[in-house]
Parts: structure tokens; sequence; C-alpha cells
């Protein structure tokens, strides 16, 4: 089993989908917390209806976005290492929701959508990485270019 991630960063809708359908991704996980955006076609009901038109599920799971205050905290501050603290805090706490997409990463091919382009500065990262820790599944990241990243092995997360 492989966990996907995506950023749309840089892409436009167009773009966005061909590089779904070239890496033979079924449903898109968009695990912004507020899945708005200021892109044509990005916002949720646009890109759902997007989606669904090329034949792609499209699946919000709010619980796995940033929480504002890490976000807010990280746009004060700019420290990565508080913000990486205050999201796996969180995430932590989101055990049913990691267990929610681990079951769904098994049944279909899913991409895990957020907006940043380089997947080590997004919490894209760390949610694929949860999955992997909960059932062990591969993390590949998708890229603009279209080339695939796997990511190194990260510290394993553990649920109480």
């Amino acid at each position: 089993m492989t966990i996907y991630t995506i950023g749309y960063e840089g892409l436009d809708i167009d773009s966005f989908v061909s590089l779904l359908v070239e890496h033979n991704i079924e449903t898109v996980v968009d695990i912004r917390e507020l899945p708005l955006s200021r892109k044509p076609g990005f916002s949720k009901k646009a890109l759902s209806s997007i989606l669904n038109l090329s034949g792609l599920e499209y699946v919000h799971m709010v619980d796995l976005g940033c929480p504002k205050l890490v976000r807010d905290r990280y746009r004060e501050n700019g420290n990565w290492k508080h913000y990486t603290e205050g999201f796996l805090k969180h995430l932590k706490t989101q055990e049913s929701a990691i267990a929610e997409l681990s079951e769904l990463s098994e049944s279909s091919s899913c991409a895990l959508l957020c907006y940043e382009a380089d997947f080590n500065l997004c919490h894209r990262s760390m949610v694929a990485n949860a999955v992997r820790a909960y059932r062990g599944a591969d993390v590949e990241h998708i890229k603009a270019t279209g080339a695939r990243t796997a990511r190194p092995a990260l510290p394993r997360l553990a649920f109480a």
C-alpha cells in the first residue's frame, strides 16, 4: 500500500488533474482544515466537482488539517520546528482519522492534498508518515514535474 501526497502550488487545475491521472490516483484526500483557495478550481466545491467529472473521488478530512493556532503561530514566528511540534501534538489526538485514512488508502489509491509545493514544508508529510506508522504504508510525493520522491523514514508516532 502506498499513500501519495501532492501540493497544488504552481499548478493550474488541468495540470493538477493530469498529475493525478498520471500517477493513477483514484481519491484526493483534502487535508486542509479550511479547503479554500484563491486559485481557480482549488476550493472545496469546485475541486470536488472537477475531480468527480474527471472520474476521481474527493474526500475532505478536516481533522487532519493543521489547527488555526499552529498556523497562526507559524505565520508570526516562521519557526518550522515549532510548527512541526504543534502539528504532531495535534496529530497524536487524531487516531480515528488516521485509521479512517489508512482504511481508505487500502481500498483506493489516495493522494493527500495541501497547497505547498515542497512536501518537506507541509503537514501532509506528517500525515502520510502517520499512515505509514499506523498501517505500514509506503509514502510517495508527487511533484509538479511528475517525478516521484520517496520520503525517508521519519520517527514513528505512538497512538495511545
